[in-house]
This record gives C-alpha cells, sequence and structure tokens, in this order.
C-alpha cells in the first residue's frame, strides 16, 4: 500500500523545512557577529573587563580591609561567660594516718556563675600603630600592583594587535603576490606549449606558487590564534567575531626624547614605588621587633553574678555580684635575651631589600637604554626600507620586462619576486615595530598614555 502524498502534505512540509532553514541561517549570523575595535577601544576593553586586572583590584581591596582589621585591634576585648557545674560534698582528713579522721562538710551541689570581662590596650610599644602603618603600605603597593597590572596589559594588547595588524598586511602581500604568480604560471604555460620555455620553467612557477599559498596559509591561521588571543585579553564573548580596525595607527608616532627624560621617569615607574614601599615596610617590621623590648599597659574591668558565695566557708547559699575594674601591665623579661636574633634578621632584611632595591634601579637602567637604542635604530631604518622598497620595485621592474622578451630565466624573476614581497614586508614591519617599541618604552619609564 502506498502512502498518497497530498498538496496539502506537500505545502506542510515545505513550511517546515523552510523554517528550519529560517532557524540555521539567524543561529549562522548569531555565531558570525563581528565585533571590530580600535586599537584605543581595545585597550579600553582590556582595562574594564580583563581578569588579571579584576584580579589586582580584588587584591586591593583586601588590603584596604586589612587595614580596617588592624585598626580594630584598638578597640576592646569584651567576654561573655556563663557556667554551671555540680560539685560534690568537701570531705577533709583530720588524722594523723592516711584517710584517717575524715570529715565530710555538705556543699551546696549546684554552682552557677555569668561574668562579662574587657580588656583594652593602652600602651604596646607602639606595636599596633606600626601594625595598621605596615597595613598602609601593603596597600599603597597593592594599588601600585594594580596599576603596573593595567600597563602590562596595556602593552600586551598593542603588542598582540600590532601584530595582527602586521600579519593582515602581509597577508595582502601574499594575496597580491598569488595572483599575480598564477598569471605569471598561466604565461609559463602557454611559452611552454609553444616550445619557448623549457619544462623545468613550468615547475619552478607551480613551486612558487605553491610556497606563496603554503605560506598565506600558515599567516591566516597565525591571524586566527593571534586574534582568539586578543578576544581573551579584551573578554570578547566567544559567539562574537574580534576584527581591528588599523586605521591611523602607523601614524601616530611620537619623536624620540632625550635618554635622560625617559630615566627620571623610569626611576619612579612601578617597580621602583614597589621596591620603595617594601623597603618602609621592612624598617616598620623592625620597629615591631624592636616593640618586644617593652611592656604591654591594658585597661580592664570585669563584672559577674554567682551562685552561692564560696568566698567564705562554708559557703553562703546566696547570689552576690562582684565587679572589678584597673590597670595591668606586662613584661617579658626573656625577650631581653630572645629578641636580639630577630632584630638583627629584621636589619639584615632592611639591607637586603636596599640591595634588592639598587639591582631592580640597574636593570630598569639597562632595559632603558636597550630599548631607547633599539627605537632609535628603528626609527633610522625608515629611510633605508623606503629605499629599499624603490629599488626592489625598479628590479621587479627590469626582471620581468626581460622576462617577457625572454633574456632571462625564471629563476630570475623569482628571485626579483622575492626580494620585492620582502621589501614591501620590511616597510610594514619597521614602521609597527617602531609604534611597538615606543609604547615598550615608555611602558619601562612608566609613563604609558592613557588614550592611545
Amino acid at each position: 500500500m502506498f502512502l498518497k502524498i497530498t498538496n496539502s502534505t506537500e505545502d506542510c512540509f515545505l513550511k517546515i523545512v523552510l523554517i528550519f532553514l529560517i532557524i540555521l541561517t539567524f543561529n549562522g549570523l548569531q555565531a558570525q557577529e563581528i565585533h571590530s575595535v580600535s586599537l584605543n577601544e581595545a585597550v579600553k576593553l582590556a582595562k574594564e573587563n580583563n581578569k588579571k586586572i579584576l584580579r589586582s583590584q580584588l587584591e586591593t581591596a583586601l588590603s584596604e580591609q586589612n587595614i580596617k582589621e588592624r585598626k580594630e585591634l584598638r578597640l576592646p576585648d569584651i567576654e561573655l561567660n556563663g557556667e554551671y557545674s555540680r560539685i560534690t560534698n568537701i570531705t577533709e582528713f583530720k588524722g594523723n594516718g592516711f584517710l584517717n579522721g575524715k570529715e565530710v562538710t555538705k556543699a551546696i551541689p549546684e554552682i552557677y556563675q555569668v561574668n562579662s570581662t574587657f580588656k583594652m590596650p593602652i600602651y604596646a610599644g607602639n606595636k599596633i600603630n606600626n601594625a595598621i602603618k605596615i597595613a598602609n603600605q601593603e596597600n599603597e603597593i597593592a594599588k601600585i600592583k594594580t596599576e603596573k597590572t593595567e600597563n602590562d596589559i596595556e602593552l600586551e594588547v598593542v603588542a598582540n594587535y600590532l601584530a595582527i595588524y602586521k600579519m593582515l598586511e602581509l597577508q595582502k602581500i601574499f594575496e597580491e603576490n598569488i595572483k599575480e604568480e598564477k598569471s605569471r604560471l598561466k604565461e609559463v604555460q602557454s611559452l611552454q606549449k609553444h616550445g619557448t620555455v623549457t619544462k623545468n620553467e613550468v615547475i619552478r612557477a607551480e613551486l612558487q606558487l605553491s610556497d606563496r599559498e603554503l605560506n598565506s596559509l600558515t599567516n591566516s591561521k597565525n591571524i586566527k590564534i593571534a586574534l582568539h588571543d586578543l578576544k581573551t585579553l579584551i573578554q570578547i564573548p566567544e559567539n562574537e567575531e574580534v576584527a581591528i580596525d588599523t586605521i591611523a595607527t602607523i601614524d601616530k608616532m611620537n619623536n624620540l626624547d632625550p635618554y635622560n627624560f625617559y630615566l627620571e621617569k623610569a626611576f619612579q615607574n612601578e617597580e621602583m614605588r614597589i621596591a620603595s614601599q617594601e623597603l618602609n615596610i621592612k624598617k616598620t617590621e623592625l620597629k615591631l621587633v624592636k616593640a618586644n623590648y617593652l611592656p604591654t599597659v591594658n585597661f580592664f574591668g570585669n563584672y559577674g553574678f554567682y551562685y552561692p558565695n564560696y568566698k567564705f566557708f562554708p559557703p553562703n547559699p546566696y547570689l552576690y555580684t562582684l565587679g572589678q575594674i584597673g590597670i595591668e601591665a606586662h613584661f617579658d623579661i626573656s625577650a631581653l635575651y630572645k629578641n636580639k636574633t630577630k632584630v638583627q634578621q629584621a636589619t639584615t632584611q632592611i639591607e637586603w631589600q636596599k640591595m634588592q632595591s639598587e639591582i631592580t634601579k640597574d636593570e630598569i637602567q639597562d632595559k632603558l637604554f636597550k630599548e631607547h637604542t633599539q627605537y632609535q635604530e628603528i626609527l633610522e631604518k625608515f629611510v633605508v626600507v623606503d629605499k629599499a622598497l624603490d629599488l626592489a620595485n625598479e628590479n621587479y621592474r627590469i626582471v620581468k620586462l626581460k622576462y617577457l622578451n625572454q633574456l632571462v630565466l625564471i629563476t630570475e624573476m623569482v628571485d626579483a619576486d622575492n626580494a620585492l614581497l620582502q621589501a614591501k614586508y620590511n616597510k610594514i614591519s619597521t614602521r609597527l615595530d617602531a609604534v611597538l617599541k615606543h609604547y615598550e618604552l615608555l611602558h619601562t619609564a612608566g609613563i604609558m598614555p592613557n588614550e592611545i
């Protein structure tokens, strides 16, 4: 028995297929949503959304809470205690022998007591003030580290963005070159049919085209990887594709200032300020250790309800209250000989931190000098690469003309083509390297711009 397909059934089926295709198309469009960002927008998004920056901001918040916790050490400690117990009778042995002359005094079997105590520090060798001071110094370090993280991420975004820009420009060169190589291959194949060139030249042209296509494929995959890294840096959702806007990126170049200008700024960069604060912490910790030589003085008090009254014997079966208020002092005599090593350790840590600060200073100075020199070198390359491109274009024109007139072999044509491709890439690469080196120099000097 065969199923009869009516017109209405067929119409219904077509509608279902149409709806299904519409849904697939809509989902495809959603999946392919492209988020185009400029360099300035990428840096802004990273500062707002990057997880490392958000983590450093949480660390700053924790350090601020630590300050509040240290300040609370000045507040009194207040306790409320309660107790209930049952006791046995009191048995005394008043005889001369062991367990002889036993005399039992009946005790009140239940004991109740509720009391409260408080203690407030009056003087602790300035330990509390120094603890608060260390917390404030740690908070300053946390703020500087947040600033440093932001600048590090900014530089990472710039480096990633410019690397993508460089690869995109290289991809354009490859695509133009591939078109030309395909056209040349057709010419060579045509010449071979007429017997004017050998099979070897055809193979050479095919190899050259194949090499360019492989380079283009590799570069396109590298672009995808770099774009994904950029997407992670600026926290673009996974269902969006990111693209870069390269308008005016190369033109934003500042002149190179004298080395001493950057050096003066670098001595106040994030790393040097962190080192300075760490040295201050070590000095405060020394004061904290020395405070162990000093006494502590507290204001205290207590008040409670007690039953029965065991202040007398036999005890009285009455509820009574008792309070106490006063000042107590504590001095640890053993600290006079136990604390010496701690003081020596704290003093040595100060000297270590001073040396570490000097090492950091030397490293920054060396790094800055290297980057300043490299930046100057890249700027001086501009004239060279521009001239090299002009020469490569002229060489390519001459060799191509000779090749079309069968005056040179295809190997010379390939060499001229490679030289031109390299010259084009060198010009773009040098400009972008200068931009990146400029930001690296500013980063080391601690003067990264707020806007790019």
